[in-house]
């Protein structure tokens, strides 16, 4: 199966699983949907393709940082601003949170297009596109490291780089949080969470299709 392999970078990473959203405690490595948010930042057709995530590999020892901010709890309406400091304590619109997050990291990504039975071109048009995008730095948003704020750069994979000599059980971790197979654009979201267990060896973490049994689909996230 052809691949996309490119490297990934930045100075800080969060990914988050669902239930670590207040006081946010970092995987210790990217999910696969992370990883997906990434390439989908590059390029994207959802109408025609989707990505399939084959193996992420860790290049940068794993580190942590721990630090806390005050974050803005509400937003903005109409043209009545928001103050985060105020004398009365009723009238302050933050809140201060924890944040686990990881710190220097490097990581490889290697995904498949995979065309949709209603794809009338030639799959080597969209590898030569998302290749071509990755290679010129262009995308449509800037790639994130898990939180919007941590900012992902990212170049093709010349494979020089050597994953970490490091092992890890990560655990049931969040494989996606909407199907691929639903692409359809509504006025309200339908997520449907999947897991997967993510085992590192050796600094990789294979990915299973959607289709295996190793992920575990559930209903729909109301």
């Amino acid at each position: 199966m052809q691949e996309i392999v490119l490297e990934v970078w930045g100075d800080f990473a969060c990914f988050c699983q669902p239930f670590n959203k207040v006081e946010r405690l970092t995987s210790p490595f990217p999910t696969p949907s992370a990883a997906k948010g990434i390439l989908s930042a590059i390029y994207l057709k959802p109408a025609e393709f989707y990505y399939q995530i084959n193996r992420i590999e860790v290049l940068n020892p794993i580190r942590y940082i721990s630090f806390k901010r005050n974050e803005v709890k509400c937003k903005v309406t109409g043209d009545k601003p928001i103050y985060t400091e105020s004398p009365d304590k009723n009238e302050r619109q933050h809140t201060p949170r924890q944040t686990v997050a990881l710190k220097d990291v490097r990581y490889r990504i290697a995904a498949s297009i995979i065309p949709r039975p209603e794809f009338a071109g030639k799959e080597k048009q969209l590898y030569e596109q998302a290749l071509r995008r990755i290679r010129n730095g262009k995308c449509f948003h800037q790639p994130a490291l898990g939180m919007r704020e941590f900012a992902a750069y990212f170049e093709e994979s010349d494979g020089q780089r050597k994953p970490i000599d490091e092992s890890l059980d990560g655990g049931f971790m969040v494989y996606d949080v909407f199907s691929p197979y639903d692409y359809v654009v509504r006025k309200k979201a339908q997520p449907q969470l999947s897991l997967y267990h993510a085992v590192m060896e050796h600094g990789v973490i294979q990915v299973p299709p959607y289709e295996s049994p190793q992920v575990l689909k559930g209903g729909r996230v109301c």
